[in-house]
C-alpha cells in the first residue's frame, strides 16, 4: 500500500491486566482524505464499579476521566504517522487485551485490526496523539520543564517547553528564545523522567548554590545528585540529564 492510497488509520487499545483506575480501553482514527487532519477519539475507563471516589481520587484521578474528541489536528502529526506504519510489520495473531491494533483506510474501507510487532512505538505514538488532542482542546497545557544551572560565578535559568498540538519545542534560556529539534527534545523528556525523585527533600524554589536544579512541571525543585536518584544503577540517567543541560544553556 503506497502513502497516496492510505486516507486514515484507526488505532484500538485494551490496557489489558492493568488494575482499576488505571485500566482502559480507547479507540482513535485519523482521517486525511480531504487533505486537513481530522480525528476522533473516545477513551473510556474500565472497571470502576467497586472502587470508592477516595480510591480513585487518591491515585490522581477525577469521577468523570473518560473522554471524547471530534475535531481537527494539525496536519504535523500525518508525517510521523505514515513513517511509522512503513516500518510496521504485523503479527498473524491479535490478542486484543494489553495490546494496541491497527487498521488501515483506503478508498473508504478500512482493514481488519492487526497487531503491530513493534507495540511499543504504536502506543507511544498514540499517548502522542492523544496528548496533542488535549492540548488542541484546550484540555491540558503544554509540558513545560525548568531548570537552573548554577556555577561558580554565573546563573542559567531555563526551560524547555514541548508543544504536542503541533510537535514544536521552544526552548527558553535568560530570556531568550530558539526552537529546539522534536525528537531529541521527546527523548529528553524520557530521560528526565527515568530518575526517581524525592519529593521529601524537594524546594518550592530553585537553589542559587553550585549544582543544577530541576522542575518537571509541578513546582517543586529537585537538585540533581541529591534528590534525583537513579533506578537502574547500570545506566547513569542523572549523569546524562546533567550533561544535556549543561550542553543546551552552553551552545
Amino acid at each position: 500500500m503506497s502513502k497516496q492510497e492510505l486516507e486514515g488509520i484507526v488505532l484500538e487499545y485494551h490496557s489489558g491486566i492493568i488494575p482499576p483506575p488505571y485500566s482502559h480501553v480507547f479507540r482513535l482514527s485519523l482521517d486525511w482524505k480531504k487533505g486537513s487532519l481530522y480525528a476522533s477519539l473516545n477513551l473510556h475507563y474500565t472497571d470502576r464499579e467497586d472502587l470508592s471516589e477516595e480510591e480513585i481520587l487518591e491515585e490522581g484521578f477525577t469521577m468523570n476521566d473518560d473522554y471524547h474528541y471530534d475535531g481537527t489536528l494539525d496536519s504535523v502529526w500525518k508525517k510521523p504517522v505514515l513513517e511509522l506504519i512503513e516500518q510496521t510489520r504485523y503479527s498473524s495473531r491479535v490478542e486484543g487485551e494489553g495490546e494496541i491494533t491497527v487498521a488501515t483506510v483506503e478508498q473508504g474501507k478500512t482493514s481488519p485490526l492487526k497487531s503491530p510487532t513493534n507495540q511499543e512505538a504504536w502506543q507511544l505514538l498514540a499517548q502522542d496523539l492523544i496528548q496533542a488532542i488535549y492540548e488542541t482542546a484546550k484540555k491540558e497545557s503544554p509540558l513545560q520543564i525548568n531548570f537552573r544551572v548554577v556555577e561558580k560565578d554565573s546563573i542559567h535559568n531555563a526551560s524547555i517547553k514541548l508543544h504536542f498540538a503541533d510537535r514544536k519545542v521552544i526552548f527558553e534560556h535568560n530570556g531568550k528564545k530558539e526552537n529546539l529539534n522534536w525528537e531529541y527534545a521527546f527523548q529528553l523528556m524520557k530521560l528526565i523522567f527515568t530518575p526517581d525523585y524525592d519529593y521529601d527533600i524537594a524546594k518550592e524554589t530553585p537553589g542559587k548554590k553550585r549544582g543544577i536544579y530541576l522542575d518537571c512541571g509541578d513546582g517543586y525543585w529537585h537538585e540533581l545528585g541529591k534528590g534525583v536518584i537513579n533506578i537502574d544503577p547500570s545506566f547513569d540517567a542523572v549523569g546524562q540529564i546533567e550533561k544535556n543541560f549543561r550542553n543546551l544553556v552552553e551552545s
